[in-house]
């Protein structure tokens, strides 16, 4: 895990890693940034660990694959799904929603963190679902 740090006149220190569990960020950014006791988690597509994309398989597939990098950010940022604030979910067919919100709850067992969904006409790769979050640290 490579972590960066950013200090800007003397204010509290903005952190930048990447989870050992998931494929290098294809572009210029980290998979998580912690900041002031926050974890901002970079969207997560269904890219599997070796760095395959599965834009290819079904919807539930996809959607697992997500949920599965998003598990592993948390893992490296040390911490759990309970600790989620905040998810955004991006799906190219809105109609797949019900099916991601089944999965999610599944997923997430009785946390609620505040959510939002968004229609999306493309997504990078050509992936159905992407996932965004916010968790805290302490």
């Amino acid at each position: 895990m490579t972590i960066s740090e950013t200090t800007t006149g003397g204010a509290p220190s903005i952190h930048t890693f990447d989870s050992p569990q998931l494929a290098p960020p294809a572009g210029h950014y980290s998979h998580i940034a912690t900041h002031r006791g926050v974890a901002y988690i970079s969207g997560q597509l269904p890219v599997a660990p070796d760095g395959s994309h599965l834009a290819g398989e079904p919807f539930e597939a996809q959607a697992r694959q997500v949920l599965s990098n998003l598990d592993a950010c948390l893992a490296t940022a040390g911490i759990s799904r309970e600790r989620l604030i905040s998810v955004t979910v991006y799906v190219t067919e809105i109609g797949d929603w019900p099916a991601f919100d089944q999965l999610y709850k599944e997923w997430l067992g009785v946390s609620r963190p505040a959510r939002a969904v968004a229609g999306a006409r493309e997504l990078h790769y050509g992936s159905a679902v992407e996932v965004h979050a916010v968790a805290a640290l302490d």
